[in-house]
């Protein structure tokens, strides 16, 4: 029996740092009436606030929802009326400098540097630095063209391994590469949430759309909980409506 569904959020639950649609805040607000629900993805606070937690209708019960931003590192819950966090593991300033310097040198040496960016590449999450090929502001299309089947990530990730032994690297979004702590991943985001939660691993679902060797939901794989890859936010409806049913029988 599942009493917990968890969320990958950019290309599963939305798309990349758009809001959630109408209709699939209703689907996740429909889940939450019949188990927890959490999200976990590399986004920061703010990220999921726009993404998510503003977008719930009135209906939805938040206090069963678990919002896990840049890749576990942190927790929010609802209480007494208003979002709060239950932690967060910073970097310190030396590590964000070095992980930096990493970002520049890997793509001088793989030669993948964009002729064009929108915004900051590199953005400083306090617990995770996530390099955004475009830029944080880039459109849609351009991102969703620029690396589809993730070979320039992939290049880029290989490289980053050797300049940041100490560290965990991994592919997310359309774009993105995030950089943690070593040991940190979702499965390590999801090992925490268990703890903080009382659900047992083997009661929870993970859903996302990046289950595969190198990308970032995959750790949930390796973790041994069941997953569903998904294509994108509209198959995602899809399997929502059919947990839902399954969870009301």
């Amino acid at each position: 029996m599942k009493t917990l569904v968890a969320f990958d959020l950019d290309g599963t639950l939305a798309e990349s740092k758009q809001a959630l649609t109408d209709d699939m805040a209703e689907a996740l607000a429909d889940l939450l009436g019949v188990a927890d629900v959490a999200v976990i993805s590399g986004g920061d606070w703010p990220q999921f606030d726009k993404q998510v937690a503003s977008r719930l209708p009135q209906r939805a019960d938040r206090g069963r929802l678990w919002l896990m931003p840049t890749t576990g590192t942190k927790l929010y819950t609802y209480r007494n009326g208003s979002w709060s966090a239950v932690y967060a593991e910073l970097f310190s300033d030396d590590e964000k400098k070095e992980i930096v310097a990493a970002f520049d040198a890997a793509l001088d040496a793989t030669g993948f540097v964009p002729e064009r960016s929108w915004g900051e590449r590199i953005e400083d999450r306090g617990s995770q630095i996530t390099f955004s090929a475009l830029g944080q502001q880039a459109p849609l299309d351009a991102k969703e063209a620029w690396d589809p089947d993730h070979a320039k990530r992939k290049v880029i990730q290989v490289d980053l391994q050797r300049r940041l032994p100490g560290l965990a690297i991994n592919i997310g979004g359309t774009t993105s590469i995030d950089v943690t702590r070593a040991g940190v991943d979702k499965a390590y985001g999801l090992r925490k949430l268990s703890e903080q939660s009382g659900i047992a691993l083997d009661a929870m679902l993970f859903i996302g759309d990046a289950i595969f060797p190198g990308g970032n939901d995959y750790p949930a794989r390796e973790l041994g909980l069941d997953t569903v890859k998904v294509r994108d936010a509209q198959d995602t409806m899809s399997v929502i409506a059919a947990v839902v049913a399954c969870l009301k029988d």
